[in-house]
């Protein structure tokens, strides 16, 4: 499957030259001629990257990738006319992943993009674990089971994820309470109790990955 770079760009010249490069280069390309249209494009289109211009009419291309960082994690490279460090840290303040300076060599450009896409892909494999049909996304916080997604609350998750990074160790309750809720939690500790069992209620036939440690606490155990 393609992926689709997304170029929001006002000067035509320019996003025709990065547009035949990177059809070249065997990219899906979508163009966009502003910031309005650049946020609607990215709304309505699966993007893998955005190469985002700073000045462009409607909105500019600060403001779009903010509003993209609000809804995503895809890489941006910003395209500047300006060398300014001010434009360059508001633009990493707002998630942005790199910047291209024009005139820039097309050349160039596709390598920091085949660069900034492998390393997404590398980042995402290693986001992702897959216990023998448990599988956590902790870049998404999605958690299924046999490829069935579980609707987790923000504690429970918070308590698969210390479980799991936790594989083979036996955790007391008081511990358990510490880490997940926070040392300046002052409930009960059968508040580990109950949401171990919703947590192994929820997580079907791999509730045998928690086991009750008598006398103890819990304990995540996958061989």
């Amino acid at each position: 499957m393609k992926d689709t770079i997304l170029i929001a760009e006002d000067e035509i010249r320019i996003r025709l030259l990065l547009r035949d490069y990177l059809v070249k280069e065997n990219f899906n390309v979508i163009e966009t001629k502003d910031g309005a249209e650049a946020i609607d494009a990215f709304t309505n289109h699966s993007v893998t990257l955005i190469i985002l211009d700073v000045m462009m009419p409607k909105l500019d291309g600060f403001q779009v990738a903010k509003f993209v960082r609000e809804n995503s994690s895809v890489p941006i490279i910003m395209l500047t006319a300006k060398a300014e460090e001010e434009d360059k840290l508001r633009g990493y303040d707002l998630g942005i992943d790199d910047y291209i300076t024009k005139p820039f060599s097309p050349k160039v450009l596709v390598a920091k993009i085949k660069a900034l896409l492998k390393r997404t892909v590398t980042e995402k494999d290693a986001a992702q674990v897959d216990l023998n049909g448990l599988v956590i996304n902790k870049l998404s916080h999605d958690v299924k089971v046999n490829n069935e997604t579980i609707n987790l609350s923000p504690k429970e998750y918070e308590l698969l994820i210390y479980l799991m990074e936790n594989n083979g160790i036996a955790l007391s309750r008081d511990k358990i309470l510490d880490n997940v809720w926070g040392l300046d939690y002052f409930g009960d500790i059968r508040t580990v109790d109950t949401n171990i069992k919703r947590l192994r209620e929820k997580l079907q036939d791999k509730s045998n990955y928690i086991t009750t440690v008598r006398g103890s606490g819990y304990k995540f155990e996958v061989k």
